[in-house]
């Protein structure tokens, strides 16, 4: 029996002897720490939401974001160290923007996906990396396949989701929300239920200050993502 550590966390490149990578642990661990991120899929429209911790009130309204457009019909929400989320989102625009420079189309979300969790894979496997402190969450819709959500991981695993959520109170918002059969929910009623999740911790987490930051992508929007503030 081994305690945590015990000189195997100093690289993502050494293994325990029970085959855990523990560097990848304390990014998930960081990435948790973070504001509640929630995101739920419907009939026709995906909402995701964001708990967005530390506002200070002079700060610019726009400070702080953890929800992002990343190129028309794709929004992204990011849970964890907001300089890590950065170095991620502006990773994902830049893979969307060469693949329409290169093609004259827009990316899938799957594809999207499948580049986005390549890199944070990569960052586990070399001693001269660390993993992200990041949980991802990214949306998106289109005429044929309809609404799409899916997580992707501190260790980069990417899984489908109808719903999910991380952070600080995750886990009570996921219970909240595995009450619910959302993928026959309407874009009104989803964001109804997201309102209504969200307003149960409508309460400063420790003492912090917050807000909730929305963003909606769907029919309803005509495909694109929307995103506004809930002060």
């Amino acid at each position: 029996m081994y305690s945590e550590g015990m000189g195997f966390d100093l690289s993502t490149a050494q293994y325990a002897p029970n085959g855990r990578v523990f560097q990848i642990d304390y990014a998930t661990r960081a990435a948790e720490k973070s504001g509640t991120v929630m995101g739920i899929r419907g009939k026709d429209s995906v909402v995701l939401a964001v708990q967005n911790l530390y506002i200070n009130p002079l700060f610019d309204p726009e400070a702080n974001k953890r929800i992002f457009a990343i190129d028309g019909t794709i929004g992204m929400a990011v849970g964890g160290l907001m300089s890590d989320c950065n170095v991620v989102v502006e990773l994902t625009r830049l893979e969307a923007a060469s693949f329409r420079s290169r093609h004259e189309r827009a990316i899938s979300l799957e594809a999207l996906c499948e580049r986005v969790d390549s890199f944070l894979h990569a960052q586990t496997m070399y001693s001269g990396a660390r993993p992200f402190a990041v949980t991802i969450m990214l949306a998106g819709w289109d005429e044929e396949k309809g609404p799409r959500l899916y997580q992707i991981e501190t260790s980069g695993t990417t899984t489908e989701r109808y719903s999910s959520s991380f952070g600080e109170a995750g886990e009570r918002a996921q219970r909240e929300m595995d009450k619910f059969s959302f993928n026959n929910f309407p874009s009104d009623q989803l964001m109804q239920m997201a309102t209504e999740i969200t307003h149960n911790f409508d309460e400063e987490p420790n003492g912090k200050s917050f807000r909730w930051d929305v963003g909606t992508v769907g029919a309803q929007t005509k495909g694109l993502f929307k995103y506004n503030s809930q002060a």
